[in-house]
């Protein structure tokens, strides 16, 4: 009784890219990344605008 594992696939099944496709999706990746990213900084300067800057000084 075998079962074969999914993981286990030999590498020449599934999708091969062309060296083109796979710079292509490399510098989609990092776009993504960076957009990600800008949109976090973006947010977190929101919060802190409508925050106020007072919110390092409040009491506990």
């Amino acid at each position: 009784m075998s079962i074969e594992r999914q993981d286990e696939a030999a590498p020449e099944d599934g999708v091969v890219l062309t060296p083109e496709q796979a710079k292509s999706r490399r510098a989609r990746n990092i776009a993504i990344g960076i957009t990600v990213a800008l949109l976090a900084m973006l947010f977190y300067a929101v919060t802190l605008v409508r925050l106020g800057g007072a919110v390092a000084n409040r009491q506990f």
